[in-house]
Protein backbone atom coordinates (compact mmCIF):
# COMPACT_ATOMS: atom_id res chain seq x y z
CA UNK A 1 0.00 0.00 0.00
CA UNK A 2 1.09 3.56 -0.72
CA UNK A 3 -0.06 6.32 1.62
CA UNK A 4 0.78 9.89 0.62
CA UNK A 5 -0.03 12.49 3.25
CA UNK A 6 0.02 16.20 2.36
CA UNK A 7 3.03 15.84 0.06
CA UNK A 8 4.70 19.09 -0.97
CA UNK A 9 7.85 19.33 -3.06
CA UNK A 10 9.58 22.64 -3.73
CA UNK A 11 12.55 23.07 -6.07
CA UNK A 12 15.05 25.92 -6.05
CA UNK A 13 15.61 27.40 -9.50
CA UNK A 14 18.95 28.45 -10.94
CA UNK A 15 19.26 31.86 -12.60
CA UNK A 16 19.18 30.13 -15.98
CA UNK A 17 15.97 28.28 -15.09
CA UNK A 18 14.44 31.54 -13.83
CA UNK A 19 15.22 33.14 -17.19
CA UNK A 20 13.79 30.18 -19.11
CA UNK A 21 10.58 30.30 -17.06
CA UNK A 22 10.50 34.09 -17.27
CA UNK A 23 10.01 34.45 -13.53
CA UNK A 24 11.66 36.40 -10.72
CA UNK A 25 10.84 33.67 -8.19
CA UNK A 26 13.73 31.38 -7.36
CA UNK A 27 11.45 28.61 -6.04
CA UNK A 28 8.83 26.47 -7.77
CA UNK A 29 6.27 24.24 -6.09
CA UNK A 30 6.12 21.03 -8.13
CA UNK A 31 3.65 19.26 -5.81
CA UNK A 32 1.26 21.08 -3.51
CA UNK A 33 -0.24 19.40 -0.41
CA UNK A 34 -1.17 16.19 -2.22
CA UNK A 35 -2.74 13.23 -0.39
CA UNK A 36 -3.81 9.88 -1.82
CA UNK A 37 -3.77 6.15 -1.11
CA UNK A 38 -3.01 3.37 -3.60
CA UNK A 39 -4.20 -0.01 -2.38
CA UNK A 40 -3.12 -3.62 -3.00
CA UNK A 41 -4.96 -5.25 -5.88
CA UNK A 42 -5.51 -2.08 -7.86
CA UNK A 43 -3.88 0.06 -10.50
CA UNK A 44 -3.86 3.71 -9.47
CA UNK A 45 -3.19 6.15 -12.31
CA UNK A 46 -1.79 9.66 -11.94
CA UNK A 47 -3.16 11.52 -14.94
CA UNK A 48 -2.02 14.96 -15.98
CA UNK A 49 -0.20 17.03 -18.61
CA UNK A 50 3.59 17.20 -18.87
CA UNK A 51 4.96 19.23 -15.98
CA UNK A 52 1.97 18.56 -13.73
CA UNK A 53 4.09 16.94 -11.02
CA UNK A 54 3.37 13.25 -11.72
CA UNK A 55 7.02 12.20 -12.02
CA UNK A 56 7.95 14.16 -8.89
CA UNK A 57 5.26 12.32 -6.92
CA UNK A 58 6.49 8.92 -8.10
CA UNK A 59 10.12 9.74 -7.37
CA UNK A 60 9.15 10.76 -3.86
CA UNK A 61 7.25 7.48 -3.45
CA UNK A 62 10.31 5.57 -4.70
CA UNK A 63 12.45 7.42 -2.09
CA UNK A 64 14.56 9.05 -4.81
CA UNK A 65 13.44 12.51 -3.69
CA UNK A 66 12.80 13.84 -0.20
CA UNK A 67 9.52 15.68 0.32
CA UNK A 68 9.70 19.33 1.32
CA UNK A 69 6.59 18.74 3.39
CA UNK A 70 4.30 15.86 4.31
CA UNK A 71 5.21 12.20 4.38
CA UNK A 72 4.85 8.97 2.40
CA UNK A 73 4.59 5.40 3.61
CA UNK A 74 5.07 2.35 1.38
CA UNK A 75 3.88 -0.88 3.01
CA UNK A 76 4.24 0.94 6.33
CA UNK A 77 7.80 2.15 5.70
CA UNK A 78 8.52 5.88 5.68
CA UNK A 79 10.26 6.88 2.44
CA UNK A 80 12.73 9.13 4.28
CA UNK A 81 13.34 7.29 7.56
CA UNK A 82 13.11 3.76 6.11
CA UNK A 83 14.26 4.31 2.53
CA UNK A 84 16.25 1.06 2.38
CA UNK A 85 13.20 -0.99 3.33
CA UNK A 86 11.08 0.94 0.84
CA UNK A 87 13.49 0.07 -1.98
CA UNK A 88 13.31 -3.61 -1.07
CA UNK A 89 9.56 -3.79 -1.66
CA UNK A 90 9.23 -1.62 -4.78
CA UNK A 91 9.90 -2.02 -8.46
CA UNK A 92 10.48 1.38 -10.10
CA UNK A 93 10.68 2.04 -13.81
CA UNK A 94 11.02 5.27 -15.75
CA UNK A 95 12.10 5.92 -19.32
CA UNK A 96 14.96 8.02 -17.95
CA UNK A 97 16.56 4.97 -16.31
CA UNK A 98 18.49 3.02 -18.95
CA UNK A 99 20.23 -0.34 -18.73
CA UNK A 100 23.95 -0.32 -19.49
CA UNK A 101 24.16 -0.65 -23.31
CA UNK A 102 27.30 -2.80 -23.22
CA UNK A 103 25.70 -5.64 -21.28
CA UNK A 104 23.02 -8.19 -22.17
CA UNK A 105 19.52 -8.54 -20.66
CA UNK A 106 20.60 -11.85 -19.10
CA UNK A 107 23.61 -10.26 -17.40
CA UNK A 108 21.69 -7.21 -16.15
CA UNK A 109 18.88 -9.40 -14.82
CA UNK A 110 21.34 -11.49 -12.84
CA UNK A 111 23.25 -8.44 -11.62
CA UNK A 112 20.17 -6.77 -10.18
CA UNK A 113 18.86 -10.06 -8.86
CA UNK A 114 22.01 -10.48 -6.79
CA UNK A 115 21.78 -6.85 -5.63
CA UNK A 116 18.35 -7.72 -4.24
CA UNK A 117 19.81 -10.72 -2.42
CA UNK A 118 18.35 -13.48 -4.61
CA UNK A 119 20.22 -16.75 -5.01
CA UNK A 120 21.01 -18.13 -8.47
CA UNK A 121 18.08 -20.56 -8.50
CA UNK A 122 15.59 -17.79 -7.68
CA UNK A 123 17.13 -15.54 -10.35
CA UNK A 124 16.89 -18.29 -12.95
CA UNK A 125 13.27 -19.01 -12.07
CA UNK A 126 12.29 -15.33 -12.31
CA UNK A 127 14.28 -14.90 -15.54
CA UNK A 128 12.52 -17.85 -17.18
CA UNK A 129 9.11 -16.49 -16.23
CA UNK A 130 9.66 -12.86 -17.19
CA UNK A 131 11.78 -13.38 -20.31
CA UNK A 132 9.28 -15.90 -21.60
CA UNK A 133 6.32 -13.58 -21.02
CA UNK A 134 7.95 -10.56 -22.66
CA UNK A 135 9.55 -12.50 -25.52
CA UNK A 136 13.10 -11.63 -24.49
CA UNK A 137 14.58 -15.14 -24.61
CA UNK A 138 15.82 -14.94 -28.21
CA UNK A 139 17.55 -11.63 -27.44
CA UNK A 140 18.79 -12.27 -23.89
CA UNK A 141 22.46 -12.55 -24.85
CA UNK A 142 22.59 -9.58 -27.21
CA UNK A 143 23.96 -6.25 -26.04
CA UNK A 144 21.30 -3.82 -24.84
CA UNK A 145 22.47 -1.31 -27.45
CA UNK A 146 21.61 -3.79 -30.22
CA UNK A 147 17.96 -4.16 -29.15
CA UNK A 148 14.94 -2.29 -30.50
CA UNK A 149 13.42 0.42 -28.30
CA UNK A 150 10.52 -1.85 -27.47
CA UNK A 151 12.78 -4.73 -26.48
CA UNK A 152 14.90 -2.38 -24.35
CA UNK A 153 11.78 -1.25 -22.52
CA UNK A 154 10.66 -4.83 -21.93
CA UNK A 155 14.13 -5.79 -20.69
CA UNK A 156 14.07 -2.80 -18.30
CA UNK A 157 10.63 -3.85 -17.10
CA UNK A 158 11.78 -7.42 -16.46
CA UNK A 159 14.87 -6.23 -14.56
CA UNK A 160 12.79 -3.90 -12.38
CA UNK A 161 10.61 -6.88 -11.40
CA UNK A 162 13.43 -9.35 -10.75
CA UNK A 163 12.74 -9.45 -6.99
CA UNK A 164 8.95 -9.88 -7.37
CA UNK A 165 8.16 -6.59 -5.55
CA UNK A 166 4.87 -5.97 -3.74
CA UNK A 167 4.65 -2.39 -5.01
CA UNK A 168 5.15 -1.42 -8.65
CA UNK A 169 5.81 2.21 -9.60
CA UNK A 170 5.92 3.02 -13.31
CA UNK A 171 6.39 6.47 -14.81
CA UNK A 172 4.76 6.61 -18.27
CA UNK A 173 5.05 2.81 -18.81
CA UNK A 174 4.05 2.86 -22.50
CA UNK A 175 5.63 6.15 -23.58
CA UNK A 176 7.32 5.75 -26.97
CA UNK A 177 6.35 2.09 -27.40
CA UNK A 178 4.71 0.54 -30.43
CA UNK A 179 1.13 -0.62 -29.99
CA UNK A 180 2.01 -4.32 -29.58
CA UNK A 181 4.71 -3.73 -26.95
CA UNK A 182 2.48 -1.23 -25.13
CA UNK A 183 -0.32 -3.79 -24.95
CA UNK A 184 2.16 -6.39 -23.70
CA UNK A 185 3.20 -4.06 -20.88
CA UNK A 186 -0.32 -3.01 -19.84
CA UNK A 187 -1.52 -6.63 -19.85
CA UNK A 188 1.31 -7.54 -17.48
CA UNK A 189 0.42 -4.66 -15.16
CA UNK A 190 -3.08 -6.12 -14.97
CA UNK A 191 -1.61 -9.51 -14.06
CA UNK A 192 0.39 -7.88 -11.26
CA UNK A 193 -2.76 -6.19 -9.98
CA UNK A 194 -4.63 -9.50 -10.06
CA UNK A 195 -1.81 -11.04 -7.96
CA UNK A 196 -2.63 -8.46 -5.28
CA UNK A 197 0.25 -6.08 -6.00
CA UNK A 198 -0.05 -2.34 -5.48
CA UNK A 199 0.48 -0.69 -8.88
CA UNK A 200 0.80 3.07 -9.38
CA UNK A 201 1.54 4.61 -12.76
CA UNK A 202 1.70 8.05 -14.31
CA UNK A 203 0.30 8.78 -17.73
CA UNK A 204 -0.89 11.62 -19.90
CA UNK A 205 -2.73 9.24 -22.25
CA UNK A 206 -6.48 9.42 -21.59
CA UNK A 207 -7.38 6.11 -23.24
CA UNK A 208 -4.66 4.31 -21.26
CA UNK A 209 -6.03 5.65 -17.99
CA UNK A 210 -9.59 4.72 -18.97
CA UNK A 211 -8.75 1.12 -19.88
CA UNK A 212 -6.05 0.34 -17.34
CA UNK A 213 -6.69 2.16 -14.07
CA UNK A 214 -9.06 1.11 -11.32
CA UNK A 215 -8.82 4.57 -9.80
CA UNK A 216 -7.48 7.81 -11.26
CA UNK A 217 -5.99 10.89 -9.65
CA UNK A 218 -5.97 13.94 -11.91
CA UNK A 219 -3.05 16.27 -11.17
CA UNK A 220 -2.95 19.83 -12.46
CA UNK A 221 -0.04 22.12 -11.56
CA UNK A 222 0.98 19.90 -8.66
CA UNK A 223 -2.51 19.80 -7.14
CA UNK A 224 -4.74 16.71 -6.95
CA UNK A 225 -7.77 18.18 -8.69
CA UNK A 226 -9.93 15.06 -8.38
CA UNK A 227 -9.67 11.33 -7.79
CA UNK A 228 -11.94 8.31 -8.02
CA UNK A 229 -13.02 5.59 -10.40
CA UNK A 230 -13.67 6.57 -14.01
CA UNK A 231 -17.41 6.44 -13.38
CA UNK A 232 -17.11 8.64 -10.28
CA UNK A 233 -15.02 11.26 -12.09
CA UNK A 234 -17.41 11.39 -15.04
CA UNK A 235 -20.39 11.76 -12.70
CA UNK A 236 -18.79 14.55 -10.67
CA UNK A 237 -17.80 16.50 -13.77
CA UNK A 238 -21.07 15.77 -15.66
CA UNK A 239 -19.12 14.47 -18.65
CA UNK A 240 -19.13 11.29 -20.71
CA UNK A 241 -15.42 10.91 -21.48
CA UNK A 242 -12.29 11.25 -19.39
CA UNK A 243 -10.80 13.78 -21.79
CA UNK A 244 -13.82 16.06 -21.31
CA UNK A 245 -13.63 15.59 -17.55
CA UNK A 246 -9.96 16.55 -17.56
CA UNK A 247 -10.57 19.75 -19.52
CA UNK A 248 -13.43 20.72 -17.20
CA UNK A 249 -11.09 20.38 -14.24
CA UNK A 250 -8.31 22.18 -16.11
CA UNK A 251 -10.60 25.14 -16.83
CA UNK A 252 -11.74 25.25 -13.21
CA UNK A 253 -8.14 25.22 -12.01
CA UNK A 254 -7.16 27.97 -14.46
CA UNK A 255 -9.99 30.19 -13.22
CA UNK A 256 -8.91 29.64 -9.60
CA UNK A 257 -5.33 30.66 -10.45
CA UNK A 258 -6.57 33.83 -12.13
Amino acid sequence: MIQINELTKVYKLTKKQMMEKKTKKNMVKAVDNLSLTAKPGEIYGLLGPNGAGKTTVLRCVASLLKPTGGDIKVNGFDTVKDSQNVRKVIGFLTNEIKLDPQFSPRYMFGFFGRLHGLDEDAIEERREKLFDYFGIKDFQDKKIEELSSGMKQKASLAVSLVHDPDVIIFDEPTNGLDIITARNVTDYLKLLRDEGKTVIISTHIMTEAEKLCDRIGIIISGVLAMEGTLAEILERTSTKELEDAFFELYKMHSREED
